[in-house]
């Protein structure tokens, strides 16, 4: 009895390093008889967002993805306490897949950083996955198409507070047509989250007179954030 168990644990192990074999060689089943198979089980990302990710990776729901590198889907914490969202990415984030890594990502980095916040601990998102060609305005019928992956993001990192940069995103967000400057300095609600405005870092780039506005709302955000920590 006891030579046969070692021969089933010999066989067993023998077995588990084929299977082995097989995934590293990236085949994801095997053929056991004439109608029977083997399928063996794929790691599934343990991150809600990261699995998201990937099931919206290949998005074709509107004209934008025949022109895009990357799908710039987000990054930073996914479990973030407050989440930056912009409109749209720009050459430099289609090109890197990441959002805000151009002149306006520096810049929005070191408003984070003025305000004691760094890229890691928070989220940072568009409204839309995909570029607008030459950097254009999003389109309504783009934004209604991609809003429902941003929903989806927000869902699933359950933030405590949002701040919106830029009058487009904030008009879609918020459902409303009011200029930019009828939003800011005060804190909306979106499906009972705490939503700020202010201006988009591209915008600062072209117009320094916004910066002290800006610097303005952050610290409103920053007192906010602070409040709700204690």
């Amino acid at each position: 009895m006891e030579d046969r168990y070692i021969q089933m644990m010999e066989a067993f192990a023998l077995a588990r390093k084929y299977l082995k074999q097989q995934m590293d060689l990236g085949l994801d089943e095997i053929q056991l008889s004439s109608n029977r198979r083997f399928e063996f089980k794929k790691n599934l990302p343990k991150d809600p967002l990261e699995g998201f990710y990937h099931k919206i990776k290949a998005c074709k729901k509107c004209h934008l993805y025949k022109n895009r590198t990357n799908l710039v889907f987000g990054t930073g914490n996914s479990k973030a306490e407050v989440i930056f969202i912009g409109e749209a990415p720009g050459r430099d984030e289609d090109l890197q897949g990441e959002p805000f890594v151009g002149r306006a990502g520096q810049l929005l980095t070191r408003i984070l950083s003025a305000i004691n916040f760094q890229r890691e601990e928070v989220y940072i998102a568009n409204i839309l996955k995909c570029r607008p060609p030459e950097n254009r305005d999003p389109l309504p019928e783009e934004i209604e198409k991609c809003e429902p992956h941003l929903m989806e993001q927000i869902k699933l990192i359950q933030p405590k507070l949002i701040c919106v940069l830029g009058r487009i995103a904030a008009q879609a967000l918020l459902k409303t047509d009011l200029p930019l400057n009828r939003l800011r300095g005060k804190f909306h609600d979106y499906q009972g989250i705490k939503l700020l405005v202010t201006y988009h870092p591209a915008a600062l780039l072209r117009y320094p007179k916004f910066k002290k506005g800006t610097w303005e709302d952050v610290q409103l955000l920053r007192s906010e954030y602070d409040k709700i920590k204690k």
